[in-house]
């Protein structure tokens, strides 16, 4: 028998995100027993790394925004498509994807969905988006969004500010734009 679930645990020993839930954050803080460290998607990582652009800036950029790169200029769109968190993804493309997984799972999945602020219409339109698609359950937990955010003490706000600006400034040395 086969029924995913959120895996929590696990997935953080193979460095996975649960099950096949996407990305909340791309980077946060994980706190276990033996302490509180950070945590930043690794794929992502590799990339910027790849592309040469991981600092200790970036990395406060990215904290600053929630662990989202859509707002941050210094990326590039390619890296901003893949690495969408949770939030940054339509529900109904997560719905679609557990309708096409469905039938290689004989009980149910664990269904999670993502609203930063949901509404009856929006609730009524995916519940009845996935009973037409053939889940069997069609939305294990609703995840939405704290209503206030915490502060961000680790980030220099006015080098955050800077590090945006000084971003959106640039030139195109290439082109000369």
């Amino acid at each position: 028998m086969v029924a995913p679930m959120p895996t929590a645990s696990t997935s953080q020993i193979f460095n996975n995100n649960e099950c096949f839930e996407p990305f909340t954050s791309n980077i946060y803080m994980r706190r276990t027993h033996a302490g509180e460290f950070q945590v930043i998607n690794e794929h992502l990582l590799d990339e910027l790394i790849r592309l040469n652009l991981w600092s200790y800036d970036l990395k406060n950029l990215l904290i600053e925004h929630e662990g989202s790169v859509q707002n941050i200029p210094s990326i590039p769109q390619e890296i901003k498509n893949i690495y969408k968190t949770a939030w940054e993804i339509s529900m109904k493309t997560v719905i679609t994807l557990a309708a096409d997984r469905q039938p290689f799972i004989d009980q149910s999945q664990s269904l999670n969905l993502f609203l930063a602020k949901p509404t009856y219409s929006q609730l009524t339109s995916m519940h009845f988006f996935a009973y037409q698609s053939g889940l069997k359950t069609g939305m294990y937990y609703l995840r939405t969004r704290p209503i206030s955010s915490a502060i961000k003490f680790t980030v220099d706000q006015k080098l955050a500010e800077k590090t945006l600006s000084s971003m959106a400034d640039e030139e195109c040395a290439m082109c000369s734009s």
